[in-house]
């Protein structure tokens, strides 16, 4: 197990990491898409971001446990690929970086429609054009810039969402001024769960990609100046974030808003803002949900050029991606990655209802194929450590391998769903559709370099 790709600057210090993993976690779909779940689910929505949280919780855990053994440039890709093969390795990679370039032209597209609202006179274009080329500046600095940028983002979405917590609390207890609080919303329309089951498990579903960004630490563990520590501290915490941040915050929204108001659940984190008469509920809720949409897109341009960079350097893409200036930084990838999210950002103005309609169908979907294969990469890579390295095994997953199975079949079960779920239904055919155009670029591959 040898690391064949050129030196990056380790200058990425514990706090970052820490923040990277928060801000991974707390995104942009929480506070908005969240409304979606609760509207179908009810109250018991509270349980479908459960289910999505602990198998996500599962998923760190295998991904903590391979990324203190061996931290890696590409993490789970190169996870993938020496255990499971180059195929596996192929598809990891390529997919978790077509992960993250849709997901920052969608929030170059997010951030822009939200600095419209404020500046009018601006085209949409123009925002969408100068949020992407900021990051791309801010990524092409140094990695710490990166990081110092995620910092910040992460702590001011810490902030707002440990004060909802806190207000939304003291709200629900009965505290809170001019207020009598409770419970009554859980229960008095229609009941916990009025629409049954169906829709609990399917919101677990639609919950899925509201997680994804967790993973970007092992990503930037490589570049960290201590791998092992911030690895292992970032992926403890992650149970008490998933449970806090968002089981905890979809609990008050449940009990301070009625569910089945259709218009408050359209904006279901302004709407408790407001019921808690909060001054500019409205601007602060933006200017929140905007931070979330640059660190997602921060963050999504560092991840994606550190995975291709990993894949170039392995003969998976061309190989001038994998090369680095003289600040540590991967240009070409970092380009390559900001030119794929301009032709994004181009067809959701010129085709949105073709080919910007089938990237954004197709990349959830995929994500969810890139946690199967981090699970079926713990499950062989596991034994191979116990064997070889059994001192690198700091830190272990939960009752191995049972758990890891259960996780994987969960997994399965998601993606099965989806093909019974209307809604879910189209992202899953170009989620395969995706898949299928990986596997003949990888079939391509391989006979070019036969010959």
């Amino acid at each position: 197990m040898t690391d064949q790709i050129p030196a990056l600057r380790k200058s990425l210090q514990r706090r970052h990491m820490q923040m990277i993993a928060l801000g991974g976690v707390i995104g942009a779909g929480l506070f908005v898409g969240s409304g979606v779940v609760v509207g179908t689910a009810g109250p018991a929505a509270v349980i479908s971001f459960a289910i999505t949280g602990m198998l996500v919780v599962l998923v760190m855990r295998m991904l903590g446990e391979m990324a203190v053994a061996y931290p890696v440039i590409g993490g789970f890709y190169e996870y993938s690929r020496i255990s499971l093969g180059e195929l596996a390795g192929f598809l990891t990679g390529w997919m978790y970086w077509y992960f993250w370039i849709i997901v920052v032209a969608l929030e170059a597209v997010a951030g822009a429609k939200i600095l419209g609202l404020w500046w009018p006179v601006v085209a949409p274009w123009e925002f969408t054009l100068g949020l992407t080329a900021l990051f791309t500046l801010v990524n092409l600095m140094s990695v710490r810039s990166y990081g110092e940028a995620e910092f910040w983002f992460a702590s001011i979405k810490v902030v707002a969402i440990t004060v909802f917590l806190v207000a939304g609390g003291v709200f629900v207890m009965g505290l809170w001024p001019g207020a009598s609080g409770g419970f009554s919303h859980l229960t008095m329309h229609g009941g916990f769960m009025p629409n049954g089951i169906v829709p609990v498990l399917t919101g677990a579903v639609a919950a899925t990609g509201f997680y994804f960004g967790t993973e970007i630490v092992a990503v930037a563990a490589a570049e960290s100046a201590e791998p092992e520590k911030a690895v292992a501290e970032s992926m403890q915490s992650v149970i008490w974030r998933v449970l806090i941040f968002y089981v905890g915050s979809i609990f008050l929204v449940v009990c301070i808003v009625p569910w089945n108001d259709t218009e408050l659940m359209t904006r279901p984190y302004v709407s408790v803002l407001q019921t808690l008469r909060i001054p500019g509920a409205v601007t602060v809720m933006s200017l929140i949900v905007l931070t979330a949409v640059l660190s997602a897109l921060n963050s999504g341009l560092f991840a994606s050029s550190r995975m291709l960079m990993a894949l170039a350097a392995k003969g998976d893409a061309p190989r001038f991606f994998a090369k680095l200036d003289t600040r540590g930084v991967p240009v070409a990838a970092l380009f390559a990655g900001t030119a794929f999210a301009y032709a994004a950002v181009v067809m959701s103005y010129v085709s949105p209802d073709k080919v910007f309609s089938f990237l954004v169908n197709s990349y959830g979907t995929v994500a969810i194929f890139v946690y199967v294969l981090i699970a079926l990469s713990q499950l062989k890579l596991r034994r191979r450590l116990e064997q070889q390295m059994p001192e690198r095994l700091r830190m272990r997953m939960w009752f191995y391998p049972h758990l890891t199975r259960f996780a994987i079949l969960l997994m399965l079960l998601i993606v099965a769903a989806m093909g019974f779920i209307p809604d879910q239904r189209t992202p899953l055919i170009f989620g395969l559709v995706s898949v299928a155009v990986l596997l003949s670029a990888f079939g391509i591959r391989r006979i070019l370099r036969s010959r």
